[in-house]
């Protein structure tokens, strides 16, 4: 078989995924094997691959790879979420662009356009997994829309209300006037941003006094149905029982007192607007104040506007202020910076406003979610640092509001059959809610046709908080197989972004609906920023194209550069150089596999530096082995890969294969081929988790395997004690190679030329590698004396001084001359130094560690000096 000269990535990519999924590796089935489980961060269906999946992905594909390795039955789950928001705002624009209006669609006409739109858009994601080659059960792929996922959401909600922890409240909600619907809070980003801060004049009623009230909201005093004031202000004593004038409106309101109202803040009066503002609200209704909304669902003003009526909100700001100024109303206005809410999805600046919305009571649900992470330590995060952000979100909690004004995603199953409030059943099926209707009202009259259901939508993450256990089947069938084999399962890999959002939220569901935990381990990815540390955005124009990357460095070149710098929780520096560095280390294997391949076998003799060099790399393996398997214990993903890329670049490649490699045109025998060959397999074992394309096609290249023998699915290298001595033995080797190596080097001496070395031994000194140190480094006869050797380059390695004879390659005139002017540098050195360290004013000022330093300096200078003139003294 003919091996290329290159690692043609393109093409093992192709030709493995194809192999990889035609004999059905990546497929689950219950079965006697422990069960190791991964469910996918489900990507929204919108999305495409970016720098963050790729490193979210590869880290999945990572631990599911080597758990097949390790045996266990290893089932990644992949899926897509329907991301309500993010795709009905992209159907909404296609729509628009097509000259239609979703307002003059039916419910079903626009979830019609919505299906199709996702079915023609809604895999491109997963099918760009492939090419990273994530290893996932397709078989198994879940869409959080599908029939049975739907089905398990609706009954979770149900549940829920029958539990008394579902309810329906008129609040005060996080309104997003671009995407027409609310948010949770954690659904909004805060951001500073430089405004104005106007100061308006409210005249008191009858006299021809007015307080000042600052606001960066001009607008909203249309909507003002108070001006509270702290009754603690002598200030304003006087105004108690008056009342004001808004300016443009001329309404009169009232002058109400609360100790709400800080004093010492702007002018101690404060405008209230209960329909804009949570705080004016409570205060609101403790003084029993009317509620005014003067916003359309699209933030432009309604006909409490006035003559406003129909325009936008931030229009409004700028025209209101020039007529608040024409008619004496404004004081003045100052720059102003202030935080500003705005829409996670669509970047809208959020309204807060009153609706009614559908509620979760969460206080007792989040309970065994807190015990879980910070007390028992059942769930483990990873860094820990993120259990403090994890407390501060649940220990803070509020009720959650889970429904949302949108028409793609899972209608909420409450059936009005009346027209108050309080008129609906909640039920799975509109049948079902038929039969509540009847007997809540006792109207067997009743038909279908008198029910009219909710037609908001449940927030995304009430779907998703679910997926763990609803990819198996596990709300709708809690007894199925798949479901008591495979959950709980055992790791999650997201970024901590949606600790809250997600990661809390499937530990409340799973205590819940379980009773048990829904992961044992969360890995928290860092975030894929730029050399200039910005975050990766498209805006920006610093997020190079995965799929790019690939083609340029191969996928496993991309997912070893990503890994290499990728430790948890900790942000990824990006560069194109990562990548490839990746590519570079995917040639080295394939050079190496090729230098083993294009040796000539012989049946002969083992000789000595070959054995040696087995039983050392035998132990570093092993060695290795024990160091991978704490980092995977501890989730240092990174410090694995890094731990075998020095195993394979600097122990197998430059060291090992050095060692048994045969002379030039010579064979090498049988025994030592074999085992090279055994290394290079296991090396191959433990890559492969990371580079599975190249693994696999060496690994088929190396010998006819069956499909039961391929990588995939071989076993991990069974780990053995490290022999910890012969390890210790070889790196005093390698210092002795590296000193015969600096003397070829230092005196020109090729290294086809064989020399003779002498070791005066100083104590008791192994000799087992001998045979490799003369082999690397080209020693004819290596000798051990009691005595120095005169005329001869030297060196010390430990206890030992090595002494090279000197032949006539070297002027041994040139070489004293050499010497003693290195030595008078070094005496020249050596005295400066010790000046330095004689003065008792500079060692008793200077920071200790400068000083430590300074006798560093001393100690090596002392040495070298010895070492020199040792030389000399060979040499006359």
């Amino acid at each position: 078989m003919t091996i290329p000269s290159q690692f043609d990535a393109k093409a093992a990519e192709g030709k493995w995924y194809d192999y990889w999924m035609k004999h059905n590796y990546f497929h689950s089935e219950p079965d006697h094997r422990t069960p190791y489980t991964i469910v996918i961060p489900p990507p929204n269906v919108t999305g495409v691959l970016h720098m963050g999946h790729m490193l979210n992905n590869t880290i999945q594909d990572v631990l599911i790879r080597r758990a097949r390795l390790k045996g266990f039955n290893a089932c990644w789950v992949p899926g897509t979420d329907h991301a309500s928001i993010a795709t009905e705002a992209k159907v909404v624009a296609k729509l628009k662009e097509e000259g239609i209006n979703k307002a003059d669609l039916t419910r079903e006409e626009f979830l019609k356009h919505a299906w199709e739109w996702t079915d023609k858009y809604g895999g491109v994601i997963l099918e760009q997994l492939k090419k990273l080659g994530a290893s996932c059960d397709w078989d198994r792929t879940k869409f959080t829309m599908d029939d049975d996922m739907s089905a398990s959401v609706i009954r979770s909600f149900v549940d829920l209300y029958n539990k008394g922890l579902i309810y329906r409240g008129y609040r005060m909600v996080n309104w997003d006037p671009e995407a027409k619907t609310t948010l949770s809070d954690e659904e909004v980003n805060y951001e500073e941003r430089q405004g104005k801060l106007y100061h308006l004049k409210y005249k008191i009623e009858g006299s021809g006094e007015y307080v000042t009230i600052a606001t960066t909201r001009p607008e909203t005093i249309l909507g003002d149905t108070a001006i509270c004031i702290n009754p603690n202000d002598e200030r304003y004593t006087h105004l108690k029982g008056k009342k004001a004038i808004v300016p443009i409106a001329n309404r009169v309101i009232p002058i109400i007192f609360d100790e709400y109202v800080d004093m010492e803040f702007g002018t101690g009066c404060l405008k209230v607007t209960p329909a804009h503002d949570v705080n004016d609200k409570e205060l609101g209704e403790r003084h029993n104040l009317e509620i005014i909304d003067i916003f359309n669902e699209d933030a432009s003003l309604n006909s409490y506007g006035l003559h406003y009526a129909g325009k936008d909100r931030f229009v409004v700001r700028d025209e209101i202020a020039k007529e608040l100024e024409t008619i004496g109303s404004l004081e003045k206005t100052e720059v102003h910076v202030n935080k500003v809410g705005t829409s996670e999805r669509t970047k809208a600046v959020i309204e807060p406003r009153l609706s009614d919305q559908w509620f979760l009571k969460m206080e007792d649900l989040v309970k065994p979610a807190i015990k879980a992470v910070l007390e028992s330590d059942e769930i483990k995060l990873y860094p820990k640092r993120f259990d403090n952000t994890y407390r501060h979100w649940l220990e803070n909690i509020r009720d959650w509001n889970i429904s949302r004004q949108l028409w793609w995603g899972q209608q909420i199953p409450a059936y009005y059959y009346g027209d108050g409030k309080e008129d609906f059943v909640v039920a799975e099926n509109a049948a079902d809610a038929l039969a509540l209707a009847k007997t809540k009202t006792g109207n067997e009259n009743l038909s279908a046709a008198d029910l009219k259901q909710d037609p908001d939508a449940l927030d995304t993450w009430f779907s998703s908080w679910l997926w763990p256990m609803a990819v198996f089947g596990g709300i709708m069938d809690p007894e199925n197989k798949d479901y008591k084999y495979y959950y709980p399962t055992n790791d999650l890999v997201t970024g901590p972004d949606i600790l809250f959002f997600w990661v809390a939220r499937m530990i409340i569901a799973g205590y819940e609906y379980a009773g048990d935990k829904p992961f044992s381990n969360v890995y928290l990815t860092g975030l894929v920023r730029d050399k200039q540390r910005r975050k990766m955005s498209k805006s920006l124009g610093n997020s190079p194209d995965p799929l790019d990357l690939i083609e340029k460095f191969g996928a496993d070149g991309v997912r070893t550069g990503l890994l290499l710098s990728a430790s948890a929780g900790n942000d990824i520096m990006f560069d194109e150089e990562l990548c490839a560095q990746g590519k570079a280390f995917a040639n080295k294997i394939w050079n190496a596999f090729r230098l083993i391949k294009g040796w000539e076998v012989a049946d002969i003799d083992q000789p000595e530096h070959a054995r040696m060099a087995i039983s050392w790399y035998e132990a570093k393996l092993n060695k290795t082995l024990a160091e991978i398997e704490d980092h995977f214990e501890k989730y240092r993903i990174s410090d694995a890969l890094m731990a075998i890329y020095k195993l394979v670049w600097d122990d197998f490649c430059s060291w090992f294969l050095e060692m048994i490699k045969p002379g030039y045109q010579q064979p090498i025998d049988r025994e030592t081929y074999n085992k090279a060959i055994e290394m290079l397999e296991a090396n191959l074992k433990l890559l492969h988790p990371f580079m599975p394309f190249l693994t696999e096609e060496i690994w088929q290249y190396i010998a006819d395997r069956t499909p039961e023998e391929a990588l995939i699915i071989a076993k991990w290298p069974m780990q053995k004690q490290a022999d910890e001595r012969l390890i210790g033995l070889f790196e005093n080797a390698t210092e002795v190679i590296s000193g015969i190596r600096t003397i070829r080097k230092d005196k020109n001496i090729p290294f086809k030329d064989a020399i003779d070395m002498k070791v005066l031994n100083n104590e008791a000194w192994p000799t087992e590698f001998d045979s490799i140190i003369k082999k690397l480094g080209n020693i004819a006869e290596l000798e051990y004396v009691s005595e120095k050797v005169n005329g001869a380059l030297t060196f010390r390695a430990g206890s030992n001084e090595y002494f090279i004879p000197v032949t006539g390659a070297v002027n041994v005139e040139e070489e004293i001359a050499k010497l003693t002017e290195e030595l008078n540098y070094n005496k020249g050195f050596l005295k400066s130094v010790q000046a330095k360290l004689s003065n008792e004013k500079f060692v008793g000022s200077a920071p200790e560690k400068v000083v430590a330093m300074e006798r560093q300096k001393e100690a090596d200078a002392l040495a070298k000096i010895a070492t020199i003139e040792q030389s000399l003294a060979s040499l006359k």
